[in-house]
């Protein structure tokens, strides 16, 4: 295991006593992948002022000016947004919406004997062995 170290241990990152956080799903379930950098940096803006229900009454102007948007490319950042279901929007209010949980992933469909000819995966062919060995049930 790769034992990591912070570079400079006196800048390691506290939790703020603000609301604002960054779910790490974004990443993990690759809803970054849904929106373009614009949308991204409007997120990350209303993720920071939101308060503790993700929600933010700040004007597409101030936004703007703060994230050099020009008005269509805010409108259409908070477009995919919400198109993403990651941003609800009544003017003049913003929410930043919970994650959905990801979907289970399917059941495995069951085993059934190999046939002649037929791939199988080693991981298959290892619990074979072991269970006529008498070693794993």
């Amino acid at each position: 295991m790769i034992v990591k170290r912070p570079i400079r241990p006196e800048r390691v990152r506290q939790t703020p006593p603000s609301f604002s956080w960054v779910d790490h799903r974004l990443v993990g379930q690759n809803l970054v992948n849904r929106c373009g950098h614009r949308a991204l940096a409007l997120y990350l803006f209303l993720v920071t002022v939101g308060d503790a229900q993700g929600l933010s009454y700040y004007s597409d102007a101030s936004i703007g000016r703060r994230l050099q948007l020009a008005p269509g490319e805010l409108a259409q950042a908070r477009e995919e947004l919400v198109r993403a279901d990651l941003v609800a929007f009544r003017a003049p209010l913003y929410q930043v919406l919970a994650l959905e949980e990801a979907p289970a992933p399917p059941a495995a469909p069951p085993a059934s004997p190999p046939r002649g000819g037929e791939a199988r995966a080693a991981a298959d062919i290892l619990r074979q062995v072991l269970q006529s060995a008498g070693g794993v049930s």
